[in-house]
């Protein structure tokens, strides 16, 4: 089985387990299994824009083999517009960033991130774990894909960040860890990568992780999402509880996409 499905299904539970959750405060829930309903009211195992924005970058290197900038972002325009890599077509959640990038997409040129300090959320961030995956993809490709979106330095810096420690994990390389206390599971870029660094780095199994990850409230959906996707390359998808995989929603979405 391949580390890609390790890391899109495990990226997709972990989604999937947090869209239920997402702004809650920490300590008003405590998330043990996948539920529906609740913040979205969606069915269980809905999983959110994190994934489909995810599988829509998955769909353009399964098609071309390489990076083409301008394709990901006719991708991006297609599951906003049309609901293509959503669940039953529905786009339920987008951030301002995103939304603002696809609505200044000409068709033509493809980096339509804004550059100031306050477009800086986790929108770039949760759709670049294909690119862990792409052969020889350097830190000037990882930062172009954040730049569709999401074009500040700070946001730039940690998605290569994000997608060489992946690789990291994907080759059985040692990796040292470290994050900041204390911990704020909000949207912004880097408390959410100091959040997937917490839960990744304290647990021994993907069900802690991710489980881990959801209790620490705000972001829910994209924070267990991004530890997920690690989670799942680590302990791969057999350790990915098999409920989780039968209630997961979409896996024909996922399937499809996968390179």
């Amino acid at each position: 089985m391949s580390k890609l499905k390790d890391a899109i299904y495990g990226f997709a539970i972990g989604d999937a387990l947090g869209v239920p959750y997402e702004f809650k405060e920490r300590g008003t829930f405590n998330c043990q299994t996948m539920i529906g309903h609740g913040t979205w009211n969606q069915k269980a195992g809905t999983f959110s824009d994190d994934t489909s924005l995810t599988l829509a970058t998955c769909a353009s290197i399964k098609k071309y083999g390489v990076i083409k900038y301008q394709d990901i972002m006719k991708r991006f325009t297609r599951w906003y517009i049309d609901g293509e890599y959503a669940i039953d077509r529905v786009v339920f959640d987008i951030g301002n960033t995103t939304m603002s990038a696809i609505h200044k997409f000409d068709g033509i040129n493809p980096f339509c991130g804004d550059t100031d300090a306050w477009s800086n959320g986790n929108g770039s961030l949760m759709r670049v774990l294909p690119l862990a995956f792409v052969n020889n993809i350097t830190d000037d490709e990882i930062a172009n894909v954040s730049r569709l979106t999401h074009a500040n330095k700070l946001s730039i810096d940690i998605c290569i960040k994000y997608v060489r420690l992946a690789q990291d994990i994907i080759n059985g390389n040692a990796v040292e860890l470290s994050y900041e206390e204390p911990i704020k599971s909000t949207g912004f870029v880097k408390d959410t990568f100091n959040s997937v660094i917490y839960a990744f780095s304290t647990t021994s199994s993907y069900k802690e992780c991710v489980l881990k990850a959801v209790n620490l409230g705000g972001d829910t959906d994209t924070i267990t999402a991004i530890a997920g996707g690690l989670a799942g390359i680590k302990y791969g998808y057999d350790s990915i509880p098999r409920e989780w995989i039968k209630i997961l929603r979409g896996k024909d979405i996922i399937d499809s996409c996968l390179f």
